[in-house]
């Protein structure tokens, strides 16, 4: 409820604000009616070296962000100071309370409180090991947890029960070891919880699986699944069919990358859309988001600094419509939200510790003028998350 509230607000304010500008106020004075709401927050795993902390912006009617006052807060455990070439490392419960961080520097997973304000706080007991080495991505369905550990020695999936109090148990039973050389780079679940998947980075393998009410995993039938290029990395679920899977493919070599599309069948089973992969023109798609309606899909390409845009059919195919130029030079974009309303899409530029803002309309990214806005000295972003 708390993100379809935000959906209502940010549609609200956006469209108060147009009135107020058609209304002949001057440039100056419309410009400060449009900043000043706060229709939500972003949040960004700043995976700081030591004490890891959470990066925080009010985010206002217009797009542009601003720092929270507080920001950045601390989080229960040790970042790494460098990317963790993954997605998925900052998650929100789906009741909107907790926000979960890897903590990748000491092997633990940080749930903090999101107060009204949205300033955050450590839960009592709030920090838990992370059941492997080198946590990177974590997947949340109600009050189910599992977190993708990336670390040779400890590279699993392993699964958690997030309590009222925001403190996680962990599941008996519920690892699943992977190849030293697996370096998962997301975990997710489908719309529904009864499907997760994982992708192996490494090994270019996609993990399925069938979720049980205990929650545990059974891996389907041929699992795991060969990808369709190197590298498989973002993953999403499209919101409006939890059965049709894209995984984008970023090791291919320049200008090959490509997203796949798969149909998830009850059992688990992968079964490529015809005409997968779809190519993507560019080096490296690495991070997937999905608009809400499930239209339009877009995937960052990390070393070519573009976001490329495609529709969605029906069934799943996909049909290029170009990739928008990220503003900077080498700028480490990585992981990317919509917004609740999905009128702004964020993006964490990871090698010059900042968050870009684009405008969407229709499958279309254009960039804010202000982009892009930067995080406190020291952040190494490894994931973002919007309200």
């Amino acid at each position: 409820m708390r993100f379809v509230t935000h959906r209502r607000l940010e549609a609200a304010l956006v469209a108060a604000a147009a009135v107020v500008a058609s209304a002949g106020v001057p440039a100056a004075a419309s410009a400060a009616a449009q900043a000043a709401p706060v229709v939500g927050h972003v949040y960004v795993n700043d995976n700081t070296v030591g004490t890891n902390t959470i990066g925080v912006f009010d985010r206002h009617a217009d797009g542009t962000l601003t720092p929270h006052a507080g920001s950045p807060f601390a989080a229960g455990g040790a970042g790494t100071g460098a990317g963790l070439a993954s997605q998925g490392a900052l998650q929100i419960s789906p009741d909107g309370r907790f926000l979960l961080a890897v903590d990748a520097g000491s092997n633990q997973i940080s749930v903090l409180r999101i107060k009204p304000d949205g300033s955050l706080s450590l839960v009592p007991g709030g920090v838990a090991s992370s059941g492997g080495v080198l946590p990177v991505s974590v997947a949340i369905h109600g009050g189910l947890v599992y977190v993708a550990n990336a670390g040779a020695g400890g590279s699993n999936y392993t699964g958690f029960r997030l309590g009222a109090n925001g403190r996680l148990s962990p599941i008996p039973g519920s690892t699943v070891t992977l190849a030293a050389s697996a370096a998962p780079g997301d975990v997710l679940f489908n719309g529904t919880g009864t499907k997760l998947a994982g992708a192996e980075v490494g090994t270019s393998l996609i993990d399925s699986f069938t979720v049980g009410f205990d929650g545990r995993l059974t891996a389907a039938a041929g699992s795991p699944f060969q990808a369709q290029g190197l590298g498989p990395f973002g993953s999403e679920f499209r919101p409006t069919h939890p059965d049709q899977l894209f995984v984008s493919n970023a090791h291919n070599g320049a200008g090959l990358g490509t997203v796949s599309a798969f149909t998830d069948s009850p059992n688990g089973t992968l079964t490529p859309v015809a005409g997968s992969p779809f190519p993507d023109q560019q080096t490296a798609p690495c991070w997937v988001e999905i608009t809400h309606d499930g239209q339009f899909l877009f995937t960052v390409n990390t070393a070519s600094g573009s976001i490329s845009r495609y529709r969605i059919a029906p069934g799943g195919a996909l049909t290029l419509l170009g990739s928008t130029q990220v503003r900077g030079t080498s700028v480490g974009a990585v992981d990317a939200r919509l917004s609740p309303g999905g009128r702004f899409l964020y993006l964490d530029e990871s090698a010059v510790g900042k968050v870009g803002a684009f405008a969407v309309a229709d499958g279309n990214l254009t960039e804010l003028a202000t982009s892009p806005f930067q995080l406190p000295a020291g952040a190494a972003p490894a994931g973002i998350v919007v309200t």
